[in-house]
């Protein structure tokens, strides 16, 4: 990719990855964009080049599947070697538990947490012999608290953030840079896939995607464990330290209604 540092992300085709990928670019590094949806994957490569002069390559791949999720390992372990890889894919189901469909669970899990771990254990893998490289995966607010009529993901965010953390420090020492980022609610396709929306909720509560893609590679560039873009989310992070867990839950179970 002519020299340039390259960046690997995953989600790339809209909201926060798009930017993220956008970002990238914009900065001057040449990107490898993954997604599922190939179309849009290759729009956003042919707009990014046109205006940068990048190279995007376009790599599609469904991490609900194994095969797909093998597809990313092996660019990682194989193609040029990456200095950032993203893990943005992820998606979320809203509704009482016993009504969201097995199908969903496993999907959201496949995602959430076993691709997003295996990319991981990738990236660092080709990283930590080489000294230096970054691994930014993203969170959520959603894994500060309990999400009644959104248990599982809220469930596989915590995940994301607790792992993420162990990796920050195991890496720290090799001079590889790990983070979590953890926006709270960001309009993107998510919402639709989700069946939700962020009308219910006031301004001041909502983020920007290219604001909250820029605080990430921002927070990942020093080496930051924990980014929370936006006040109102580090309220969240606090108040799921120190509220009581019987309030937290009720507290969450009221906003999640909302939305």
């Amino acid at each position: 990719m002519n020299g340039r540092s390259v960046a690997l992300v995953t989600g790339a085709s809209s909201g926060i990855g798009e930017q993220f990928a956008r970002l990238l670019a914009e900065a001057g590094h040449a990107v490898v964009a993954v997604a599922r949806n190939r179309q849009a994957l290759e729009r956003l490569a042919l707009e990014v080049h046109d205006r940068h002069g990048i190279e995007v390559e376009v790599l599609a791949a469904d991490l609900e599947t194994p095969a797909g999720v093998a597809v990313v390992v092996q660019r990682i372990a194989d193609g040029a070697p990456l200095d950032l890889v993203v893990n943005n894919a992820g998606f979320g189901w809203y509704g009482p538990f016993g009504e969201q469909p097995a199908a969903s669970v496993e999907a959201m899990v496949a995602v959430n947490v076993t691709a997003l771990a295996l990319v991981s254990r990738a990236a660092l893998a080709s990283m930590l012999p080489r000294g230096r490289g970054g691994l930014l995966n993203v969170s959520s607010t959603a894994g500060f608290v309990p999400g009644p009529r959104g248990a599982v993901y809220h469930a596989t965010k915590a995940f994301v953030t607790s792992l993420t953390e162990s990796l920050h420090e195991e890496a720290r020492p090799h001079g590889v840079r790990v983070t979590a980022l953890c926006p709270g609610f960001t309009p993107t396709g998510f919402q639709r896939r989700a069946e939700v929306g962020t009308d219910g909720l006031p301004g001041f509560a909502v983020t920007d995607a290219r604001m909250v893609a820029a605080a990430g590679l921002a927070a990942v560039e020093r080496n930051q464990a924990i980014c929370v873009p936006g006040v109102p989310n580090r309220v969240v992070r606090v108040a799921g330290q120190v509220m009581p867990r019987a309030l937290i839950r009720r507290v969450s179970a009221r906003v999640l209604e909302r939305i």
